[in-house]
C-alpha cells in the first residue's frame, strides 16, 4: 500500500473514532496518561492541521478545539490530504516543526500519529479497536523506520511485547509502548 492510501485511509477510520467521542467522554483518561480526551482530540486534530501546513508550505494558524472536533478534523485531514498529494512533496524538504526532513518522512510521522491517536481515542471511549490491517502494517513500518530508542523517551514508552497471533494494529501499539 502506497503511503499517501495509507493516510487517506488513517485519516478516513479517525474521523470516524473522532465522530463517535460523546461529550461526556472528554474528560476520559486515555492511554496518554498526560491527556484527557479532550487533550488528546486538540493534539491530533491539532498535528493533521499543522503538518498539512506545512506541507503545503504554509504556516499553521494555532489550533483551538471547538464544539465539532469531528467537522474540525474533516477539514484538517481534506486540507492535510491535498498537500500531500500535491506532485513532488514527498520529495521536498519539509519543516513541519521537529526541524527540517523529507516530505516522505513527515507524511509518516503524519500517519503514525493519527493512527496511534485515532487508537488512543477509541480506547479511551470504548469504540471498536482497530484499523484496517494494511494501514496499520503500514504505520508499524513507519515507526519501526522513525521511532529509534534516543527518542522514545518522553514521546513512547519502551516497547512491549504483543501478544501471539497480534494483527497489525495490536503489534503497531505494543511497538509504541501501549498495552494492546
Amino acid at each position: 500500500m502506497e503511503l499517501i492510501d495509507a493516510l487517506e485511509q488513517t485519516f478516513q477510520y479517525a474521523h470516524g473514532v473522532i465522530g463517535n467521542v460523546r461529550g461526556d467522554q472528554l474528560d476520559n483518561p486515555t492511554p496518554c496518561t498526560e491527556w484527557a480526551v479532550r487533550d488528546l482530540l486538540g493534539h491530533t486534530i491539532g498535528v493533521v492541521a499543522g503538518l498539512g501546513a506545512a506541507a503545503a508550505g504554509t504556516q499553521p494558524a494555532e489550533f483551538v478545539l471547538g464544539p465539532d472536533p469531528a467537522a474540525q478534523f474533516q477539514q484538517a485531514a481534506k486540507s492535510a490530504l491535498d498537500a500531500w498529494n500535491a506532485p513532488g512533496v514527498f520529495d521536498r524538504v519539509i519543516d513541519g516543526g521537529a526541524g527540517p526532513m523529507p516530505g516522505r518522512v513527515l507524511a509518516g510521522i503524519n500517519l503514525l500519529d493519527t493512527a496511534t491517536h485515532a487508537w488512543d481515542i477509541a480506547t479511551a471511549t470504548g469504540q471498536p479497536i482497530g484499523l484496517p490491517d494494511d494501514v496499520a502494517a503500514v504505520a508499524l513500518e513507519v515507526s519501526r523506520a522513525t521511532i529509534s530508542p534516543d527518542i522514545r523517551g518522553g514521546r513512547f514508552g519502551p516497547e512491549v511485547p504483543a501478544p501471539d497471533g497480534a494483527g497489525p494494529t495490536q503489534q503497531l501499539v505494543a511497538f509504541l509502548g501501549r498495552q494492546p
